[in-house]
């Protein structure tokens, strides 16, 4: 965007919305017209291409947060590619930014997006026009009478995301991270061709794997100074955040920001009583790092009072609980800083999610090949969501319709052996392409940018991720060490505590809000009225989670994660889709005090 060197920082738009192909200039206008709020710079195509212009091959791009004066002016001239739009998650313009939008030979289009997947990018056709936006719900402004997908809403209850190239939207796509998708126009018969799709890169395991323990240290050290050098360039004295919980991944990025000198700011999640606090790790890197730390409340009422602005800051329902309390960490931090740094894509480069499970079920796959459940049904079960209860948590119509929907489709290629034979590559491959590039990276980057702030993960570096693929296994799994050579490289970096502490995910204590302080709020939240009326999801659902009687493996920690994915759904229906919100009903237990509930599922039983 732009011919701005690389490392400077640049005033960009936060979103964009546009168009291109063979309709009336007029219609699209008033199209893009009702997008308030918004600056719109108009691109006519040169007065060279006259054939262009008599056939009406339009564009325009509406962007979205700044002022006129910072959006590029091109000029299209023939036999060029030419960007019409970019945005980067981290506000530095590269040689690659994360979504791009380019016009080529002004007769062809195409959308690419960078392969960590931090910033989304989607798309609608209509008619001979293709839509494009960096955002879903400026793209639900211009479609007349949007729908729910099932196939979205049905991998969204499997995973917690919707899976792409689907959105929840009927006919809205998102561009796959790591691909691009080219549009060629056939100006005689004034028709756009079928999107053709590109690779940009694949996650491969090199063919020689460095396995001497000193020499991978040294490089990896060398390789995570590179990678926040390169996302440090533009800052001068001004102070950045950094999201740090006390695990291994943030508190390694708040020891590479100090050894750069950078002036960061630690900010972490307080969430009371409930679950198991992890602050006081995170007070002893601060402590070590000799860096502020700034607690943010998470309890209870906060959560509520954020949830409605999370729902809508993400744009897509992203139904893990750790997105509000990251919402409350861009809030406090944006009241100091412009620029937030994570530890976001340690887990996928460094095999951090407990991958022994996995690679026990594929030794004993290819012991047993007659097995029932395959490989790749394992790996969904990692996803602890809906998938096998389909059943009993949809209206029969619905569950009719998703008959000839396989969830293993949508994760096949990630964990596509052709391109890792090693166990522990495929599924660091499988990782980056599905947890990481649908999931973590995009919602990171929604709440970050729905409060101004410029989101940068030194996880997410090329060079650093391509040299992963060069490590052997065993130097990432170590007997029961995950991680083992990362450690390695950062132990004198950190308190041995911090380092060597077993892996545990954020103690968000969804199941404990659930069944105590938002007991209420579920009655209203998952009323039986309000499913009935949607006519998606079983009335009664909640009430059977919340009992335990959804699933034997929906117990403790799990019935707080189902009923929380339920939730996000039907927030997001409601506060971005647009659906109406219908009457509610009484027929459900949440109206009881809870202690009272108890007592009467005591005695029914």
């Amino acid at each position: 965007m732009g011919n701005a060197e690389q490392g400077e920082k640049i005033i960009q738009p936060l979103q964009f919305i546009g168009y291109w192909g063979y309709g009336k200039r007029c219609e699209l206008e008033t199209s893009l017209s009702v997008i308030e709020k918004t600056r719109i710079h108009s691109y006519k195509l040169s007065p060279f291409d006259s054939l262009s212009e008599s056939y009406s091959l339009i564009w325009n791009v509406a962007y979205i947060g700044f002022s006129e004066d910072s959006i590029p002016k091109i000029h299209l001239q023939p036999h060029r590619t030419e960007q019409i739009a970019a945005l980067s998650a981290s506000g530095i313009l590269t040689d690659l930014p994360d979504i791009w939008v380019n016009l080529q030979e002004k007769n062809r289009l195409i959308l690419g997006r960078e392969p960590f997947g931090r910033v989304p990018l989607y798309w609608t056709q209509q008619g001979q026009v293709i839509w494009f936006a960096s955002r879903l719900q400026l793209l639900l402004m211009i479609i007349e009478k949007p729908e729910v997908s099932i196939p979205g809403l049905y991998g969204y209850s499997c995973f917690s995301y919707v899976p792409n190239p689907l959105t929840p939207v009927t006919q809205v796509f998102a561009v796959t991270a790591g691909t691009e998708l080219v549009w060629q126009s056939q100006l005689e018969e004034r028709k756009l061709s079928a999107p053709i799709s590109q690779r940009l890169l694949e996650w491969r395991e090199a063919s020689v794997q460095l396995k001497d323990e000193t020499t991978v240290v040294k490089q990896l050290q060398t390789l995570l100074q590179q990678s926040i050098e390169r996302q440090i360039s533009d800052l001068k004295d001004e102070p950045v955040g950094v999201f740090l919980s006390g695990g291994l991944d943030s508190s390694v990025v708040a020891a590479l920001l100090v050894r750069a000198g950078v002036n960061a700011i630690a900010y972490t999640l307080d969430f009371g009583s409930a679950g198991i606090p992890e602050y006081p790790y995170a007070e002893i890197v601060a402590q070590h790092l000799k860096i502020p730390l700034v607690k943010v409340d998470a309890s209870p009422r906060q959560i509520q009072k954020a949830i409605i602005p999370t729902v809508r800051a993400l744009d897509l329902p992203f139904g893990d609980g750790v997105t509000v309390p990251l919402f409350l960490l861009a809030q406090k931090a944006s009241q100091e800083t412009q620029v937030i740094f994570n530890g976001e894509g340690g887990d996928q480069l460094f095999a951090g999610w407990a991958n022994k499970p996995l690679i026990a079920a594929s030794v004993y796959q290819t012991e047993n090949p007659s097995r029932t459940e395959t490989f790749i049904q394992q790996y969904l079960r990692t996803f602890h969501r809906l998938w096998g209860y389909e059943a009993q948590i949809y209206q029969p119509h619905i569950y009719e319709q998703i008959q000839n929907l396989h969830p293993e489709d949508w994760i096949s290629e990630a964990l596509n052996p052709n391109y890792c034979t090693a166990i522990l590559h495929r599924l660091r491959r499988a990782s980056l392409m599905l947890k990481g590039a649908q999931n973590i990276h995009p919602r990171a980057t929604a709440l970050g940018f729905a409060r101004k702030l410029f989101v940068r993960s030194p996880f997410c570096d090329l060079p650093l991720a391509e040299w992963t693929f060069q490590i052997s296994g065993e130097l990432y799994l170590q007997g029961v060490c995950e991680k083992y050579i990362l450690k390695r490289a950062v132990e004198n970096w950190l308190p041995p505590e911090i380092v060597w502490r077993q892996k545990r995910g954020m103690g968000v204590p969804l199941t404990s809000w659930c069944l105590n302080e938002f007991w209420y709020e579920l009655g209203k939240w998952l009323n039986p009225g309000k499913l009935h009326a949607e006519n998606r999801f079983s009335p009664h659902l909640a009430s059977q989670i919340a009992a335990g009687q959804l699933g034997g493996s929906i117990q403790g920690r799990f019935i707080g994660e189902i009923l929380w994915l339920l939730i996000v759904w039907q927030l997001w229906r409601e506060h971005v889709f647009g659906e109406e919100a219908s009457q509610q009903s009484f027929d459900h237990p949440f109206w009881l005090p809870k202690q009272l509930w108890r007592l009467q599922k005591k005695w029914q039983a």
